[in-house]
């Protein structure tokens, strides 16, 4: 399960590799996969971080903050890659960005749902 959970990772690096080979926006893939790579940085943070709270209202507070942070995130780095380039490397973010993200969903529904957290209230 663990190499399952960072597919994304993995096809990130041979899809940007494999879309710099192919001619694409070498700014625009380098800032898309450093985006990526970022917000899971602060995914992974925030998961074993939320997982010591003891507070169910302060986890999912915690949580969708985080979810809401990453969003933006993604598209700062597709703005941002845009603007520091041209419009091409703005795409070239964002269509990296899409397949990671399509990669990661596929995983997250393959994996079906969370592990069942033990009862507090034995």
């Amino acid at each position: 399960m663990s190499a399952l959970q960072y597919l994304d990772i993995y096809f990130l690096v041979l899809g940007g590799a494999v879309a710099l080979v192919l001619g694409a926006p070498s700014l625009g893939v380098t800032v898309g996969g450093a985006g990526w790579l970022l917000q899971r940085l602060v995914q992974i943070t925030d998961r074993r971080f939320t997982r010591r709270l003891r507070d169910p209202r302060t986890q999912v507070g915690i949580h969708v903050t985080e979810a809401f942070g990453r969003i933006w995130l993604l598209a700062a780095a597709i703005v941002v890659a845009g603007v520091a380039g041209h419009r091409q490397d703005g795409l070239a973010a964002a269509i990296l960005i899409f397949a990671a993200y399509s990669v990661g969903f596929a995983v997250r529904i393959v994996s079906g749902p969370p592990p069942e957290r033990e009862s507090e209230h034995r």
